[in-house]
């Protein structure tokens, strides 16, 4: 390695264990490739590419948490650190499809091992508490899906088998709000509490107070699930992964017109808003996995944290994002406060 090889960034800031970053760098000179390795919070880490200013390395499983060094190693010099902050791995042996949730009485975070459609499992909503306990739920819900609460604190929760929405009582009482939905995935509540539901065939539902329900827009159908988050200004913004590299996130004002607001994600699943308007999704973006922020209007994006098989995000109320992947849950300290509708 030359001795003025140094790193000047990497990016994104932000990932999780398994997640591929960029180290942008100047002055290696990688001839001999049996001396170069790249180490990330204490562990070497898998070099997936490499040039003389630029390497692909994903961050080891047994990475230290929270901000980290990041050092690249030549013929036994290093590069001097840089810094990545890592998420901590909060529960794992799950089966997430969608977006947890915070409950806004206690900060505790709702769960889901969703299964395959169909499948009868004995457990399938978990509360993760803040200090890391993970407790079962009694109330079984067939294939959960989306799950937000209310703005009375309330826990609704998605069941895709049956095409139905219900509310969660004491994480023990079922009770059906509304049925006939098709395959009944996202959901999501506006600042008036309406509710609002998503069936991945193409419609999007709005439910009365009595449990009926009316066709309020219709979008391109999804082959896994309908994501929903209200933004500001009253619109509901979708994604729909289907199987291109160049899918949209939709926008629906509240009149039900639906409209293109972002495309070229990959696979776009859950949603969020930050309190400046800026929209967050678990998607790919230009080949690279993980957490896309998009600006308020739409007009640029970039890759905020890395991560592979994320389905979903939230933030909680001490800035922390939380990132769900497939199987496991990570808390991720971002700093970032989420958009309040009420």
């Amino acid at each position: 390695m030359n001795k003025e090889g140094r790193i000047i960034s990497v990016s994104p800031d932000f990932a999780i264990p398994g997640g591929e970053v960029l180290i942008e760098c100047e002055g290696f000179r990688l001839e001999d490739p049996f001396g170069f390795r790249c180490e990330i919070g204490g562990s070497e880490a898998r070099i997936t590419g490499a040039s003389s200013n630029r390497i692909l390395a994903t961050v080891p499983e047994d990475s230290e948490s929270g901000p980290v060094d990041v050092r690249v190693w030549f013929a036994g010099e290093s590069s001097g650190a840089a810094k990545l902050t890592v998420g901590k791995r909060l529960a794992g042996d799950l089966h997430q499809v969608a977006n947890p949730a915070v409950d806004p009485k206690d900060g505790s975070i709702v769960l889901t091992r969703s299964g395959s459609r169909g499948q009868e499992l004995p457990v399938t909503l978990f509360r993760l508490d803040r200090d890391g306990f993970v407790s079962e739920m009694s109330a079984l819900v067939k294939n959960p899906t989306g799950v937000a609460f209310d703005p009375h604190g309330r826990l609704v929760v998605t069941n895709r088998a049956d095409g139905e929405v219900v509310q969660i009582n004491s994480d023990s009482e079922v009770v059906p709000l509304a049925g006939d939905l098709g395959v009944a995935t996202g959901l999501a509540f506006n600042e008036k509490g309406d509710l609002f539901v998503g069936d991945r065939s193409g419609t999007i539902f709005r439910i009365g107070t009595l449990g009926d329900s009316e066709t309020w827009a219709v979008l391109e159908p999804s082959v896994s699930a309908y994501h929903m988050a209200f933004g500001p200004g009253g619109s509901l913004y979708v994604s729909a992964p289907g199987l291109c590299s160049h899918d949209s996130i939709y926008r629906v004002d509240p009149d039900g017109n639906v409209e293109r607001f972002f495309k070229g994600l990959g696979r776009p699943q859950g949603l969020a808003f930050d309190d400046e308007g800026n929209l967050y999704c678990a998607a790919c973006l230009e080949g690279r996995h993980g957490i896309v922020k998009i600006a308020f209007d739409g007009s640029s994006a970039e890759l905020f944290a890395a991560g592979m098989g994320l389905v979903g995000l939230c933030f909680t109320r001490s800035g922390e994002m939380i990132a769900a992947t497939n199987e496991a849950v990570f808390s991720i300290d971002a700093g970032i406060e989420g958009i309040l509708l009420d």
